[in-house]
This record gives C-alpha cells, structure tokens and sequence, in this order.
C-alpha cells in the first residue's frame, strides 16, 4: 500500500489519516502528495466519509478554518474543541466546528420561522464587510462598528436615536440643513454621520431580536453579556482564546481567517433565508383564508377546546345575568 508524504496510511476501516498542511491539500483520501516545503504538517484522522464526501468539510479545511490561537493564549475550556497541538498552536477540531455550524442553523431556522429576526454583529476588521453582507442578503440586521451599550437592555431610547436619525436625513434631503449657519449645519452634519455609523444596520429593528450571531466573543463581550440578560439566544464563532460558556451555540473556528468567516456566515445566512421564505409564504397563507396553518395538531385541539370552554362560560355568565329567576 503507497504511503503519503508524511507517512500516514487509510486504513479499511471507514477512516483514513487525513493531512492538511499550509497548502490545505488533503494526502492519502485524494490521492496527493505534500510538497517537501511545507512548515507544518496538521494529522487529522477523521471520519471519511465526513470529510471526503462532505464539501461544507473541504471548504473550511482549504479556508483554514482548523487553525487556532498559540498554546499560551488558550483558555482551558477550549479543551473538548481542541484537536491537537502542532509547532505551539492549537488545531481545532473540525468535527465540533460542523457540528456547532448544524447546531446553530437549526436554532436560527426554529427562529426565523417564528417570526423573529436575527442581528449580525461583528465589528473587528476582518468580519465588517462579512458581516454586513450576508445580513443584507437575508433581510435581517447588523452592527460592524461598534455595538452601543444598551442596545437591548435600553432599546426604547435607541429607538429614538434612530428616530433622529430620521430626522436628520430628512434635513439633509430637503435642504434644511444647508439653510442653517455655518457652525450649526457642521454639528448637524457630525451627529448625522455619527448615528449613521452607529445604528444603520438596526434602524429597522422595532422589536428585540430573536438571536444574536457574534464573530469573535472576547470582542463582543459586550453584546453577549445584554443578551443573556435579556434572555436572547446567542451564536458565536469562538477561537481557542475564547469562553464557549458565553454563548448558547458555540461554533469552533478560526476568528481571525476572512475566508472562514465568510463560509460559516453564509452557512447561517442562507438557514435564515429559508426560514424567513418560509415564514413569509405562511404569513400570505394566513392573511389569504384568514385562517393560520397549524403547525401541531395537538397544540390546535387544545386551543379549539379552551376557546370552546371559555364561549360556553361566557353564554353562561350572560344567561344569568338576562334571567332574573337565576338572580
């Protein structure tokens, strides 16, 4: 049997040692060689069928998705989602990275079809323009600069921000800023650039969200921490220096790769899409017969019989009331 590069060999068993180096190409499952040049060789012996038969699995390997952060700047309870050690880094494994991409998807799905929106947040360089862009293609929210204390625990005076915001735009359509003196159409100006800034993703939101998807959760501490107070679930891309204890679904990634974010955001992205199409689809449905479709038919009957119980209470109650040999 040929050996690879690095001298591992699939076994008949449904497994094969899988080598990714640098290059992300695989070794014994495809049939490549690696080259001599290589830094550093990663030995992942993992599910075949899961990684050779699974393109979500190739993409995150070749978007370098498995790499983490050095030994010295892990947090211990990384440990189940770490892999191995490689030259002092870190390998996360990326088994707990589908299963967190799964997990998640199925968690904004149940969401999203309730009704609910979803808000995008991060804010570090490398997942702004991500960020933003799968939250514009699925119609939800986002934040990419900074995320304003109280944006959930204080939300009736953010919306009002937004309401200036408003405001101001409607100044600058019609022409009233520029009416204005000089100094006062400069402080219109600043605050309207400002507040752009800061609210444009949310200005839509009228209600707080259903779920917050956060990249990078040492950075956006700060969202995680209104939203387990607001009771909102949370979904966070956590690198090996990361707590998975401040998010409800932990997705295991690489935080600092634009490739990696951008695969695991589309991942979400297109989950909530299809929730939100059909949540639309059901809302025509309901406004078309005036009748909402049932989702359980058990759910239904015990609605039917309570509304039938409290009709007949309510019959009741009236008789006596009109009869007065009751009284």
């Amino acid at each position: 049997m040929k050996l690879c590069a690095a001298g591992c060999r699939p076994v008949r068993d449904a497994k094969a040692a899988i080598t990714f180096g640098f290059g992300l190409r695989p070794i014994c499952a495809a049939g490549m060689d690696v080259s001599d040049g290589l830094k550093m060789s990663v030995l992942l012996c993992l599910n075949l069928e899961i990684f050779v038969g699974n393109e979500l699995a190739r993409n995150l390997i070749a978007a370098g998705v498995h790499f983490g952060h050095g030994a010295s700047r892990w947090n211990p309870k990384m440990e189940p989602y770490i892999f191995d050690k490689r030259g002092m880094i870190h390998i996360i494994n990326v088994k707990e990275t589908l299963k967190g991409i799964i997990i998640a998807k199925k968690l904004l799905e149940r969401i999203v079809a309730g009704g609910k929106d979803v808000v995008f947040v991060g804010t570090k360089r490398q997942a702004q323009k991500a960020v933003r862009k799968v939250a514009e293609d699925c119609g939800m929210h986002w934040v990419t600069q900074r995320w304003l204390g109280g944006t959930l625990t204080n939300f009736r005076t953010i919306r009002s921000r937004v309401q200036r915001l408003d405001e101001l735009e409607e100044m600058e359509s019609n022409g009233s800023i520029e009416s204005e003196s000089k100094k006062r159409a400069s402080q219109l100006k600043r605050e309207l650039r400002k507040i752009r800034q800061n609210l444009e993703g949310i200005r839509k939101m009228s209600r707080i969200p259903g779920a917050i998807v956060v990249v990078d959760c040492r950075k956006e501490y700060l969202a995680l921490a209104e939203a387990k107070r607001m009771g909102v679930p949370t979904i966070g891309i956590i690198d090996t220096d990361s707590d998975p204890d401040n998010v409800t679904v932990a997705i295991p990634a690489n935080d600092d790769s634009l490739k990696a974010i951008e695969l695991i955001l589309g991942e979400l992205a297109g989950a909530v899409a299809k929730a939100k199409t059909q949540y639309v689809a059901e809302t025509k449905t309901f406004d078309a017969s005036g009748q909402r479709p049932q989702r359980g038919r058990r759910r239904s009957l015990a609605r039917a019989d309570g509304s039938e119980k409290q009709a007949h209470e309510n019959n009741d109650s009236a008789t006596a009331v009109e009869d007065p040999a009751n009284a």
